[in-house]
């Protein structure tokens, strides 16, 4: 199963946030063993830049940016992605290019907490519970 990760569930897990590391935490466990976890470059550099509000180190950063994408797919952004995202009815620009980029790639979900910011996405989002609890329920 191919998803694409937004970045809230990304950093719930680097910087350990409360109340939702756990859950975000199991689903990407499931990244590079039963599910294909994709992001896109453009949230590399989003997550590079959160992380330096916790991490005065760019060395430390780019060693979890590798170890991160040792099991995630990073995707290109191309300019029909960006096109379409830009004529999307979603109002979170770097949202609708997430869903746009997971819609030319063909994945099946984007898992994030913020559902409600894809209603309009023509790729389907689930939170990480939701993901959980329908493919791998306990």
């Amino acid at each position: 199963m191919r998803v694409l990760i937004d970045t809230n569930v990304i950093l719930d897990v680097l910087t350990k946030r409360e109340p939702h590391f756990a859950l975000s935490a199991s689903f990407l466990r499931m990244c590079g063993l039963k599910v294909t976890g994709y992001i896109t470059a453009s949230q590399t550099t989003d997550i590079f830049y959160m992380l330096r509000k916790h991490e005065k180190d760019a060395c430390t950063i780019k060693w979890v940016l590798k170890r991160l994408t040792d099991n995630i797919t990073v995707l290109d952004a191309n300019n029909d992605d960006v096109q379409n995202a830009l004529a999307s009815e979603m109002t979170d620009y770097e949202d609708a290019l997430l869903a746009f980029c997971a819609k030319r790639q063909k994945i099946g979900y984007i898992i994030t907490r913020n559902e409600a910011d894809f209603k309009m996405s023509p790729v389907p989002a689930l939170s990480p519970r939701q993901f959980l609890e329908r493919f791998f329920p306990a």
